[in-house]
């Protein structure tokens, strides 16, 4: 059994399944074992169905071996978030309120992977109610970054990009409500994809808190296994509202040249300078492959939703929480005093909050009129230590909780696609991601142009498996 099969892409499997090198049930062992490896330390992955996926492996065996694999995900070994449900396993969102609960029905994107054939591993670890942006939580404990133990990979799909990252599986299916698939990828050295709201389907899933601010989107190792996951998640369901699918990934000269422009920072907010330095390289170098990209210090439109943003959180979970003021105390202090300021907020505040979101959608759009795309940082800091919920200073500069996170609430409330990329690691070898973001609909789009930065511009540092091998 080759032993790098838990390192290779789920484009790269698919290839050796097809000729025969290498099959579904060897790679599963091959990721098995390397969660053996490595979990004990990162904790990625806390809840395991070994005998679900062995069962599943098999069965693709046999496709593969009749030639009528179900697409290009069969047999690929795939993590799925803790607060995404999956059918027979433990989901719980990291919350002793839910520590119990076993659901008998997937959440509609779990079922899709089913469906082409993926290989389920497992739950990955989450922050309690995945509301905070490291990954902790009272029942697992915390999650290390699969390239420095010690440090967080960030939150909320924290546990999901521990097990990309370090080879557990090749892509993790994740969440997204005002960051938590974009700023982890990019503290594990990832790709991730916030897509446009509407663009993946959902039903039967945890109670939905943040609105449709949140939304499903993959996590991998590679630009095409982002949008093979993507094919597959967005199918379209005819009993949810505006789903409406996936086309193909253009190449960079059916996309064109695109007028990007560059966003080093929100509001004079401090931002690490070596991903300041990291993230100006990317500006150069996109300019480089023919597009058009024009600094925007200036740029200001995400400023009011960064400050209403805390109340819609807020706000959901004191509405969770409405018929189960009994289980107060079984929340996690830091969840509990968010519960409680959420009680004491009023219908008006919410309104506030909503009517926010509503007036940055319509002051985007004039702007997308003139731009294409906007590129920022995906996070302000680099990854903190792993048991502190957020870095309390950033560039010498006293920061609150969402000190790291500013650039990433505006796109949930904004309905739009985002994407992050790796770029140049920090001088120590830390990841670094690249965020672009683009009209709603337009995740296509984003996926071309960073399939080619990819291709001009590979970064190796993603495969290895990170400081965990």
């Amino acid at each position: 059994m080759p032993a790098e099969l838990w390192a290779l892409s789920a484009t790269g499997l698919a290839e050796r399944f097809g000729t025969g090198e290498a099959s579904p049930s060897q790679a599963l062992a091959a990721c098995l074992a390397r969660l053996d490896d490595v979990n004990p330390v990162l904790n990625a992955v806390v809840t395991l169905d070994r005998d679900g996926a062995h069962q599943a492996a098999r069965l693709s065996d046999e496709r593969w071996r009749a030639g009528a694999p179900l697409g290009p995900l069969d047999g690929v070994p795939v993590t799925i978030k803790d607060n995404i449900p999956v059918a027979g396993l433990r989901s719980t969102w990291g919350s002793r309120l839910f520590g119990a609960w076993v659901p008998d029905t997937d959440e509609t994107p779990v079922r899709r992977l089913r469906e082409a054939g993926a290989v389920i591993l497992g739950k990955t670890n989450v922050p309690e109610m995945t509301l905070q942006g490291y990954t902790s939580n009272p029942i697992f404990g915390a999650t290390g970054n699969p390239w420095a133990p010690d440090l967080t990979p960030g939150g909320s799909s924290g546990g999901a990009v521990a097990a990309v990252g370090s080879g557990i599986g090749a892509i993790a299916l994740a969440t997204d409500g005002g960051g938590s698939i974009r700023r982890p990828a990019s503290h594990g050295g990832l790709v991730g994809l916030k897509p446009s709201v509407g663009r993946v389907p959902r039903r039967d899933g945890f109670p939905p808190i943040l609105l449709d601010f949140e939304v499903i989107g993959p996590i991998t190792r590679t630009v095409a296994d982002l949008a093979a996951a993507m094919a597959v998640i967005s199918q379209p369901d005819p009993e949810t509202v505006a789903a409406s699918g996936f086309g193909r990934v253009g190449t960079a000269a059916e996309i064109g040249r695109r007028r990007i422009l560059f966003v080093p920072t929100f509001a004079g907010a401090p931002v690490d300078p070596e991903i300041t330095a990291s993230v100006a390289e990317v500006a150069s170098r996109l300019r480089a492959l023919g597009h058009h990209v024009e600094n925007g210090a200036g740029f200001d439109l995400a400023d009011p939703i960064n400050a209403a943003w805390p109340v819609i959180a807020q706000t959901g979970l004191a509405w969770l929480m409405r018929d189960r003021l009994e289980q107060l105390a079984d929340l996690g202090p830091d969840i509990r005093a968010m519960a409680e300021s959420g009680a004491k907020l009023v219908a008006t505040d919410f309104f506030d909050a909503l009517h926010v979101a509503l007036k940055l959608r319509e002051n985007l759009a004039p702007f997308f009129r003139g731009f294409d795309m906007i590129l920022t940082p995906t996070a302000a800091a680099l990854p903190w230590p792993k048991n502190e919920a957020y870095p309390r200073t950033i560039a010498g500069q006293e920061v609150g909780p969402r000190g790291s996170a500013i650039f990433t609430g505006f796109v949930n409330a904004a309905y739009l696609p985002a994407i992050t990329v790796p770029c140049r690691p920090s001088a120590a070898g830390l990841p670094i991601g690249f965020q672009l973001i683009a009209p709603w609909g337009r995740d296509e789009d984003l996926i071309g142009i960073a399939a080619e930065y990819e291709a001009a511009h590979p970064w190796p540092m993603s495969w290895n498996g990170g400081a965990a091998a």
